[in-house]
């Protein structure tokens, strides 16, 4: 199973570019979309969940297998994508004088599974694979958030889906409905092709075989994020600074994070060798790596500002005028 997206591009009204020109290989398994705010990941799972259309690009989802054709056109033929797709977008509303049992059988319903008796195995399956058997007949307005995303997923997991889509599944939710909610996205990943849109790094950091970070629309890179991390040993440098050195080292090091510890602040700087001294070498992890690649898309952004400032300026004489 196999979803190739090619050269995605959106543009809104508003002249905000929320995709340009994205083309991605997403194989079977977890993978994670790793992006701040804005970066343009809501854009493109609404756009692969046929919710909203792209100015450009196109998407299929397919077998692997030899002369198994191109498969689904996502953007064109979006009745048999949605029938094979499963969707949690980041907020969702629920009934919440209804029952999870009740509710899921509606669903099942309008996903056009119309046996009865089909329908009353489905759910009971569903409800105690997102381990929500025992809270079947709780009315979804007293459910907790990680109870909510999980009977989220119960309904995306309607109809045995291939493609599964979740939008920021992990914000607001406590450490153990986390940590529960994703060891469940992992096991659907053995089976389907799961898309994890997340700005949390720790989210995709042990799950996710693929990871690819996006900003400002564009996928800045796409990795193996074991893969990613081991290239950055040996380059990853800690040092504790008091706060009024910070600047001096922003200004003459590639400072990737900054972190209080006690009234001090703890660096991280990315560099081939030690820094100065006083620098230790550190243990690099997926953060390091998705604050590399930012760091460098707006180096590069910056350059090509100061490029074109420069390419737009007159040019003036030596008493001011124009030459």
């Amino acid at each position: 199973m196999l979803l190739r997206i090619e050269n995605l591009s959106k543009t809104y009204p508003n002249g905000t570019r929320a995709l340009d020109d994205v083309s991605l290989a997403i194989p079977q398994g977890m993978f994670g979309l790793l992006g701040p705010n804005g970066a343009g990941k809501s854009t493109l799972m609404r756009i692969l969940a046929t919710l909203q259309e792209p100015d450009a690009g196109s998407a299929f989802l397919g077998e692997l297998s030899p002369g198994a054709g191109q498969g689904i056109d996502v953007l064109r033929d979006k009745e048999a994508l949605r029938r094979t797709l499963g969707y949690l977008p980041q907020e969702f509303g629920v009934y919440p004088k209804v029952s999870a049992e009740d509710l899921l059988d509606h669903f099942a319903v309008l996903k056009g599974i119309t046996g009865r008796d089909e329908r009353r195995r489905l759910v009971d399956a569903l409800l105690e694979q997102t381990n929500l058997q025992r809270d079947r007949g709780k009315q979804l307005g007293g459910f907790s958030g990680g109870m909510r995303q999980r009977f989220g997923i119960a309904v995306a997991l309607l109809g045995n889906p291939r493609l599964i889509i979740v939008d920021e599944p992990t914000a607001g939710l406590d450490p153990e409905e986390r940590v529960r909610f994703l060891n469940l996205l992992a096991e659907l990943g053995q089976n389907s092709i799961v898309i994890l849109s997340t700005h949390i790094v720790d989210d995709v950091s042990e799950l996710c075989s693929r990871v690819a970070i996006i900003d400002r629309g564009r996928i800045r890179l796409e990795d193996d994020p074991q893969a990613a991390v081991t290239r950055m040993q040996g380059r990853i440098w800690r040092r504790v600074v008091a706060r009024d050195e910070l600047p001096r080292h922003q200004e003459r090091y590639a400072v990737l994070s900054t972190k209080l510890l006690a009234g001090r602040t703890v660096v991280r700087v990315l560099a081939p060798e030690r820094p100065e001294a006083g620098y230790e070498p550190a243990e690099p992890g997926l953060e390091d790596v998705y604050f590399a690649a930012m760091r460098e898309t707006h180096a590069a952004d910056a350059a090509l500002f100061a490029a074109d400032a420069k390419a737009a300026a007159p040019a003036f004489g030596p008493a001011g005028g124009a030459a």
